[in-house]
């Protein structure tokens, strides 16, 4: 089955595990080792976390003499804010909606003497 990019982007992001994961290396390049310290996980753990992201293009692991560097690909989050932000306007428009309508609601019980 072939799956889009968004879907497995997504589904990287589902686990809360793998998006603290992402915040720290977005602080800059770590090692696997660093990365397990704080969520005290075993080393194929997070190498299957790692995993994950790496297929979704979140992250990717460089070579460095004796250690493989951690670093953040922000390209695919890019994508993820792209496809938000078209929902935006609607989630605003509705929200101004709801506002428009408990003003309304206000303005009766304080006009019928319900205030509370």
């Amino acid at each position: 089955m072939t799956t889009d990019q968004l879907s497995v982007t997504f589904a990287a992001l589902s686990d809360p595990t793998r998006r603290a994961i992402l915040a720290r290396v977005a602080k800059g390049e770590v090692t696997v080792n660093q990365l397990a310290e704080p969520f005290r996980l075993k080393l194929p753990t997070v190498s299957k976390h790692l995993k994950v992201l790496r297929r979704a293009g979140l992250v990717t692991q460089g070579r460095q003499a004796q250690w493989r560097p951690v670093r953040l690909e922000a390209a695919p989050l890019k994508e993820v804010a792209d496809w938000v932000e078209r929902y935006r306007e609607n989630w605003e428009e509705r929200m101004g909606q709801l506002n428009d309508y408990l003003q309304t609601l206000k303005t009766e019980e304080e006009k019928h003497g319900r205030k509370k």
